[in-house]
């Protein structure tokens, strides 16, 4: 038993009262929080200890090692945090505990009372940080014995209700601080193994001194990330990565940072070799370990990147923030956004690095992640950035798999070219095969594929590479192309139009146009078609099909624009319909066949809605035309 001395009692101060009210009886999220707080406080003071000896102060228990001991007994209800650290004066106990150090205004106080505030947001600022053992304690007693060797050991003692005691100990105690914390019982859990390892495990992992666990050392994994690079080896990465982020394999790449100006923080970041992304389940599940010197602040903290770099595993630790900050502060602060800057930029030289020295780790590197950081065309300030590291397959690729940059797009680039040309749709081959590609084809303009449908919100959002307009293939002005040469030339399977003919073709697109009506603005001659017989261009000031159809299925555009519909004069069925309608111009096949090449158009750019409508309409003619071949055939 302790024998004390000098025992004297002192009340808590206003604010404090208030304080401790608000931190026992309002509800919290996590009361685990306190431990956090106490462990931090043990590695400060030993911290403080080790500077002391570092500059040949002389200090008592010299021989004692640096560590930190957490011990429990679940049958009495007690936990104890002890450290061989600087450990207190008695009046030393009276400035850190007996008051909130400096900043304990009644403002403060007022101003957590009446706004609820986690506790999370205010434990560890303003000095109250030991405070919070009340959320748990029905009593604490600290002992304490200062570094300085003529300095007795004192004892403080509070239930937290109004008043605390402070007496000097005659006992022996070599140096550092223990607290004793009576549990309450609906705390008792907090002298469970289980419990007690799994709130220094993810809060206290790193703390630079060894944490026992009654005798038992919890702390086994270093902060790696403070170490210097050339000390670690690929092994030590992969295992930290393993832990950190629950992987059974290796990671793609590791980006190790140390930055010490104009604000100092470590950041070590892992690049997964497979994406965790399936059809976006569980978007939420992602964003870096933030530390404050080494102290877990807050788990999978999703301000430090932007969500485009969400992929990426790691953590970030610094010795300019405070020890604990809310959300709501970590936004607003300026050293915070400097970081969060920081490390995007790193992220983002490094890829831009791969992707120009290591073309087949960036190629798997997209394969795996293109798919989330394409979304940087948000990311306006870093426009250039990812313009540089977008990759799409096109009509120069051998195969579907091949990628290019758009750097090597504008190298190919057609003299005058000053359009950067793609297409939308749900495979290589179906983009190939739409008759917008016909001109591309034709003049040999490389054209890139967008299959992923929030590949044209990139482009559209970032608008230009360098010098060169996304230009989307069905809304391209035809007159850009006059003074192209065709790569091949066609092999003509009509000859051209007599002037005769011209006028009656004329005449018939004027026909289509009242079938069709008000559905398209006009029916023009196309130029731009070779194989297929008709097709639905917009203009210059509508948006491309494939970005009309996106909006419609997100139910913000529910009306398909009027489009321009193009025939080509140079197919079978065009010269055909030509001959009928020469013979009788109000023969019933001219109206179908109109109606079945608009719809057939749309069908083709994805704003058909009547598909049955078609269908019933292909099988008439699919009858009539059996019809005719028995008849040919004599069947």
């Amino acid at each position: 038993m302790s024998e004390i001395a000098n025992t004297k009692k002192y009340e808590f101060k206003a604010e404090i009262k208030k304080l401790l009210d608000i931190l026992v009886h309002s509800l919290y999220t996590s009361r685990e929080i306190f431990l956090r707080e106490l462990i931090s406080n043990s590695s400060d003071a030993l911290d403080k200890l080790r500077f002391e000896s570092n500059r040949g102060t002389e200090i008592a228990g010299k021989d004692l090692l640096l560590e930190i001991n957490v011990d429990f007994d679940s049958e009495k209800k007690m936990l104890t945090i002890s450290d061989t650290g600087i450990g207190m004066t008695h009046d030393e106990v009276i400035t850190n505990i007996g008051t909130i150090a400096k900043s304990g205004t009644e403002e403060f106080v007022k101003m957590i009372s009446e706004t609820k505030i986690d506790a999370n947001n205010i434990i560890g600022k303003f000095g109250i940080g030991f405070y919070s053992a009340f959320m748990v304690a029905k009593e604490i007693v600290i002992k304490t014995k200062s570094f300085k060797k003529d300095e007795p050991a004192v004892e403080w003692k509070s239930d937290g209700l109004g008043d605390y005691e402070i007496c000097e100990l005659n006992e022996k105690i070599e140096r550092g601080t223990k607290i004793e914390i009576h549990l309450k019982d609906d705390a008792q859990e907090f002298a469970e193994k289980w419990k007690l390892e799994s709130i220094i495990k993810k809060h206290s992992s790193f703390i630079s001194f060894p944490i026992f666990l009654n005798k038992e050392k919890i702390n086994t994994i270093s902060a790696i990330w403070r170490e210097p690079k050339s000390s670690i080896t690929k092994e030590k990465y992969e295992e930290f990565y393993k832990f950190l982020s629950h992987d059974t394999d290796a990671p793609m790449d590791v980006i190790h940072k140390s930055v010490d100006a104009p604000i100092q923080f470590n950041a070590l970041l892992f690049i997964p070799i497979k994406s965790f992304e399936f059809f976006w389940h569980d978007r939420e599940n992602y964003g870096l370990d933030l530390y404050v010197r080494r102290v877990l602040i807050q788990h999978k903290n999703k301000d430090i990147l932007p969500e485009y770099l969400s992929f990426v595993k790691g953590v970030v630790d610094s010795e300019d923030l405070p020890l604990n900050i809310s959300r709501e502060t970590l936004q607003e602060n300026v050293v915070f956004n400097k970081i969060s800057s920081s490390v995007t930029n790193n992220i983002l030289s490094h890829l831009l690095d791969k992707a120009k020295n290591d073309a087949e780790w960036y190629k798997q590197f997209w394969s795996e992640h293109g798919k989330i950081l394409k979304l940087g065309y948000t990311d306006f300030l870093n426009h250039e950035k990812i313009l540089e590291l977008l990759r799409f397959n096109s009509t120069n690729c051998q195969d579907k798999d091949e990628l290019v940059p758009l750097a090597d797009y504008v190298s190919r680039a057609k003299n005058e070219q000053k359009e950067i040309y793609y297409i939308c749709g749900k495979t290589r081959e179906a983009m190939m095969a739409d008759p917008h590609m016909e001109i591309f084809k034709k003049k040999g303009l490389e054209v890139l594929f967008l299959p992923d449908p929030v590949d044209e919100f990139v482009v559209s959002s970032l608008r230009k590479y360098k010098d060169y307009d996304f230009k989307s293939a069905d809304t391209i002005d035809l007159k850009k192309f006059d003074e192209l040469p065709n790569v091949e030339e066609q092999e003509q399977k009509f000859e051209a139009l007599t002037d005769e003919e011209a006028k009656h073709f004329s005449i018939m697109l004027a026909k289509i146009k009242s079938i069709i009506g008000d559905k398209v603005v006009d029916v023009k001659e196309s130029k731009r078609l070779v194989e297929s017989a008709a097709c639905l261009i917009s203009g210059d000031d509508v948006m491309s099909a494939s970005m009309q159809k996106i909006l419609k299925m997100a139910n913000q555009n529910t009306e398909s624009p009027q489009k321009i519909l193009e025939i080509n004069p140079n197919h079978k069925l065009t010269r055909n319909l030509l001959k009928v309608f020469k013979k009788d111009s109000n023969d019933e096949y001219i109206k179908n066949t109109a109606e079945q090449l608009f719809e057939t158009a749309q069908l083709q750019d994805g704003n058909l809605d009547d598909t049955h409508a078609l269908v019933k309409k292909i099988n008439n003619l699919l009858e009539q035309s059996s019809d005719w071949y028995c008849t040919l055939k004599n069947i």
